[in-house]
């Protein structure tokens, strides 16, 4: 379990200074002054701008001295802080309930039975917990936009960071593609292709989500809260249909058909041995894919000392709730062994929910589930856009992109890289229609994408150890963290190792018999992976840092509070705090 430290009551403000290169930083210099006749509450931060020098080239540390903001969160020459609490919470939301949930659950049942599909969805719960908890650390001392790849710049080798946001950035806007591709079928459900094409709707969507995301990272994040939290309240709803259906209180069973409940989920709950075991749990690890948006939206948010460990707090539990318990209904509701259950060509009318609510009585079950599942995708697409942006924002921060891709324009919004985004998005888009190669270029596009949020997570895990030897190297007390996670080192270990299995045995049925076209997509990606770190590790002669020269003070941001943000929590109504439970 991981614990947010309130600092004292008395108030530490960060003056500027002309930081000295990152090799000057040794155990004991924090190089941080006290001066509290200074300190304002409505503050975020004062933040540090810090050059290092490696190789001979000049490295960039991601500089988020931008991001310091007055009470109004109006700065006007950078990423601004405007991102709450609620936003935070709905954003992670919003990357890991999506068509995994509402497709990819009932095949997963179809495949091992309901019972390794608990199993498969709580053991990575388990690890998502333990990687959120090791950013929650990481990002509440230093929440820097882009947290993925600058953590791996800060505390490992800039080429580490250099592979992570290249990784990353790709990955986001394929999916970017993906989900484009997933709104232009499921509109067919409503307006056939022989009346407006596809390709049409994905241009409006496309259209739309590149112009929220320029508008400002407010707009950004109030779009995401509604989304995300259309897509929590229809989980919630199927939820309760489900219990309720189960129970008898709702629905009609036909003659001959197996009782809900107990009766259906023990027909096989262990269906398929270890073979189906693994292959569900490949699965399981990419429907939760997302949960680290938290991390990247960090830079952009008020008072991320405060919101960003609740932010991490409330989410595991919530998408674990979700996850189980609608495994759980849909496995006490529908046998394991219907044809439909296993969903292999992706129509909404086969989708779990929908049946769930069919079966309960509910007849327009097939529009309501299209509409959710078109809002999940349309969340997706949204995060993925923001977060590439952020991606390619920081490396151009750490001189690994063009330096244009830095410019922030007056509403602190990266203009360019969220332009750049949408554009490789198109181009994935256009690459996937059949007219163009019958989609096989996207295909393989798409295996390339698939498996980088496991690379993501690696560097999460392993840049939380790097922080942790860095910190303790240079003699600094957990007790100054604002949040310390309670798992380490168990979670990051566990982290990598389930990482490490999954990235590695995901091709395992490309061998019996031997594939050569399942080996390469499965396992296309970690070449790319290799040659982007030793590639820049080569031509930018980066070295591994050593612990004593980590930087732990570039975009360290102190949010200090006082007895009155106590009092003002206490005075809440109780349906506040309900709701702050809920959502």
């Amino acid at each position: 379990m991981s614990t947010s430290r309130r600092p004292s009551k008395d108030v530490i403000q960060m003056d500027s200074f002309n930081a000295s290169p990152v090799s000057s930083i040794r155990k004991g210099n924090s190089g941080f002054r006290n001066n509290s006749s200074t300190s304002n509450k409505s503050d975020d931060s004062t933040i540090y701008n810090r050059q290092e020098q490696q190789g001979g080239g000049s490295k960039y540390l991601h500089d988020d001295s931008d991001l310091s903001n007055d009470a109004n969160g109006q700065v006007g020459k950078g990423l601004q802080r405007n991102l709450e609490a609620r936003h935070l919470t709905m954003i992670s939301l919003g990357g890991t309930i999506g068509t995994g949930l509402f497709l990819a659950s009932g095949s997963s049942i179809a495949t091992a039975g309901p019972g390794f599909s608990q199993v498969a969805y709580s053991l990575i719960g388990s690890m998502v917990y333990c990687f959120m908890s090791s950013l929650g650390e990481m990002t509440t001392y230093l929440p820097i936009t882009g947290s993925i790849n600058a953590y791996g710049t800060r505390f490992f080798d800039p080429a580490l960071g250099f592979m992570l946001g290249w990784v990353y950035w790709f990955s986001w806007s394929v999916t970017l593609a993906t989900e484009l591709v997933a709104s232009s079928l499921i509109i067919s459900y409503w307006v056939p292709t022989e009346t407006c094409p596809g390709w049409v709707w994905a241009m409006v969507f496309i259209v739309v989500l590149t112009s929220l995301n320029l508008t400002s990272v407010k707009a950004y994040g109030e779009t995401e809260y509604w989304l995300s939290l259309i897509k929590v309240l229809a989980v919630f709803v199927f939820v309760i249909v489900g219990f309720l259906y189960i129970g008898g209180a709702i629905g009609t069973q036909a003659p001959g058909e197996l009782k809900p409940g107990p009766e259906i989920f023990n027909l096989d709950p262990f269906h398929g041995g270890f073979s189906a075991l693994f292959s569900i749990f490949l699965n399981a690890g990419f429907s939760f894919q997302g949960a680290e948006l938290v991390g990247i939206a960090a830079g952009e948010t008020k008072n991320p000392r405060k919101n960003v460990p609740r932010a991490i707090r409330q989410v595991f539990w919530r998408i674990l709730m979700f996850y189980v318990l609608t495994i759980l209904i849909i496995g006490m509701t529908i046998p394991y062994n219907d044809p439909e259950l296993a969903n292999t060509d992706g129509s909404i009318e086969s989708s779990p929910f929908t049946r769930v609510f069919l079966r309960a009585g509910i007849t327009i079950g097939g529009d309501i589930m299209n509409a959710v599942i078109l809002v999940a995708v349309l969340s997706a697409g949204n995060s993925g856009l923001y977060a590439s942006s952020r991606a390619l924002h920081t490396l151009s921060q750490e001189g690994n992109a063009p330096k244009f891709f830095g410019y922030v324009n007056q509403y602190g919004v990266p203009v360019y890289c969220v332009a750049a985004t949408a554009l490789v998005g198109c181009l994935a888009f256009i690459v996937s229609l059949p007219q163009i190669g019958q989609g096989q270029a996207y295909d393989w596009l798409l295996a390339l994408a698939s498996t980088t949020g496991f690379i993501a997570w690696l560097g999460i895990a392993f840049s939380h150890i790097r922080f942790r030897m860095a910190y303790k190297a240079q003699g600094r007390s957990l007790d100054d963290l604002p949040f310390v996670s309670k798992l380490y080192p168990f979670g990051p270990i566990y982290t990598i190792v389930i990482c490490m299995i999954i990235l590695l045995g995901q091709g395992y049925t490309a061998f019996a018999p031997f594939s050569i076209k399942m080996f390469l997509s499965a396992y296309v990606t970690l070449p790319f992976i290799a040659i982007l770190y030793f590639g820049n590790k080569f031509w930018c002669k980066t070295k591994i840092l050593r612990l004593v020269d980590v930087d732990l003070d570039t975009g360290r941001s102190f949010v200090e509070y006082d007895d009155e943000d106590a009092a003002d929590g206490e005075k809440e109504n109780w349906w506040k705090r309900f709701v702050n439970f809920l959502f």
